[in-house]
């Protein structure tokens, strides 16, 4: 039998942080799935994130205890999994005195109600309170509590103005997002998923009790028709465009898209920690130490009009974030300082908040099954519980896949990722040792790729000549056909803007290069 005669238990429409988690968890547990995505893997939302690992501290105010207890928990659960691509960060936060919150939260409607000559403004005691329950609510257990800092003393007073005076420290962790993406796809391969990227679901109909699924290449054009007891819809910013367009389903679930953009800069300070940054409009931007070189400055929140648009950082969002990080450093920032932008579109289950900042984070899965063959749509989400939300998909899915086993994912390690939290510098220690000719830094960024993997992609090298032809960067041909081979790039743009950032430090010369070299096969 074919593997397009073949009859899946999963379809999936999507192949982000949701698909490629949800493809996983299913073909570990027995089930037969295939995963089409469009582009590449992590294409859209899933490669525009902020990079973390976090509870998410303002989520507190929306009162979404639930989901800010989950994605606490979920912090060392992943962190113990991949500790190569992800790792503790401490976050600073600098208090003044007129911190305020921002007027959509319940938090200050209840206290403009009960304490109105507060005027607004975030005392310190409830922010060190908010910041209790971020350390005690989620089981922390690796990452270390809050402490307050002396900044006219602690270098991380450093960068900032003089008016700052205390600051709080808490923890959270720093994720290489699209790496992630592409390693849950890797897992779901190894254990019987079949995964395509670059290929289009063009329409799916029901037959009786199964699935109908038409595919299109987006290289040569081939279509192919699939068949599947069930569809898990994990298009995201394109969710409801599968649900009609796709699947013909009238539907009265929605998604409110909404866009949030970055901006890197060159290295802004010296030490390895992030700041919390809060606004005058009660919004709050991360400035976090980014690919060594550099410092991630986001993120806004707009909402976006259409999933068809592709999403930029505007000229309006890059100078709002530049005038809000102005704010805080002595060093004042221009465009002249930023050196690349991005962003991406969160697909938000529309909740009627009154604001893109006050629409819900958490997940939200319906399960649609009129007429015959069920579909999962999902709806929301963060990258911090992905885990979690691939759990309560395959919760919602049970009833029909009887004798499903039960939950597997939160022990298991991804593809490098087998060694300690606690042993990353006797890892990078060993890199150098194997691999002299590589600069520290090299190591560094090889270690925090690929984990352990690095002994295999770079076998017996003793030198870069070893390794066949150097790119820049550190790129050589050995890393672009395991990047070809095990993680489905078919681009130089896949390879240098998803599966690593180098994008960031090649020519463009270098970057055809790369594409040239790709195409050659």
């Amino acid at each position: 039998m074919s593997e397009t005669q073949k009859t899946y238990d999963l379809f999936v429409i999507g192949g982000g942080i949701n698909g490629c988690g949800i493809a996983r968890d299913a073909a570990g547990r027995g089930l037969s799935v295939a995963l089409a995505e469009m582009n590449d893997l992590a294409w859209a939302t899933s490669s525009a994130s902020t990079k973390l690992f976090h509870g998410g501290l303002r989520y507190l105010e929306f009162f979404e205890v639930r989901l800010v207890r989950e994605a606490l928990t979920e912090r060392e659960t992943l962190l113990k999994a991949m500790p190569h691509i992800s790792w503790p960060m401490r976050f600073v936060l600098p208090y003044h005195k007129d911190m305020r919150f921002d007027s959509e939260t319940p938090t200050s409607k209840l206290l403009t109600l009960f304490m109105p000559w507060m005027k607004g403004r975030r005392p310190s005691w409830l922010i060190r309170f908010g910041l209790f329950l971020y350390d005690n609510l989620g089981g922390r257990k690796i990452l270390p509590g809050t402490t307050t800092l002396d900044l006219t003393r602690s270098p991380e007073g450093g960068p900032l103005e003089d008016r700052f005076a205390k600051a709080y420290e808490y923890s959270d962790c720093w994720v290489q997002d699209s790496r992630l993406v592409v390693l849950n796809a890797r897992d779901a391969q190894a254990r019987g998923a079949k995964i395509m990227t670059r290929t289009k679901v063009t329409t799916a109909r029901r037959d009786g009790d199964l699935w109908v699924i038409n595919t299109q290449d987006m290289n040569t054009g081939d279509t192919q028709e699939f068949k599947a007891k069930m569809i898990v819809n994990a298009g995201g910013p394109w969710v409801m465009d599968v649900i009609q367009g796709v699947a013909g389903i009238n539907s009265q679930e929605s998604v409110r898209l909404v866009r949030g953009s970055h901006i890197v800069t060159k290295r802004l300070y010296d030490h390895d920690k992030c700041y919390f940054f809060q606004g005058e409009d009660g919004r709050i931007i991360f400035s976090i130490p980014y690919e060594q070189d550099f410092t991630l400055i986001g993120t806004t929140d707009a909402d976006h009009s259409s999933f068809d648009e592709k999403p930029e950082c505007s000229d309006d969002e890059r100078d709002y974030l530049l005038a809000f990080a102005n704010n805080y450093f002595k060093r004042d920032l221009s465009t002249d300082d930023v050196v690349w932008t991005y962003s991406g579109v969160r697909p938000l289950y529309n909740d009627g908040a009154s604001s893109a900042t006050a629409a819900t984070r958490d997940y939200v899965l319906r399960v649609n099954n009129d007429g015959g063959a069920p579909i999962l749509n999902v709806f929301g989400g963060k990258i911090t519980t992905y885990r979690r939300l691939a759990e309560s998909a395959l919760e919602k899915i049970a009833d029909y896949f009887p004798n499903l086993p039960g939950k597997w994912t939160a022990g298991e390690t991804l593809a490098g990722g087998d060694f300690e939290v606690s042993g990353t510098s006797a890892l990078l220690d060993k890199i150098n040792a194997n691999y002299s000719f590589l600069t520290n830094q090299q190591a560094e960024r090889l270690l925090r790729t690929y984990g352990t993997e690095v002994f295999e992609i770079y076998g017996a090298a003793k030198s870069f000549e070893d390794l066949g032809e150097h790119f820049g960067a550190g790129i050589t041909e050995a890393e672009l056909n395991w990047a070809r081979d095990k993680e489905w790039v078919q681009t130089a743009e896949d390879f240098i803007w998803r599966r690593t950032k180098l994008g960031l430090r090649l020519s463009k010369e270098e970057q055809n290069r790369i594409e040239e070299f790709l195409q050659k096969r």
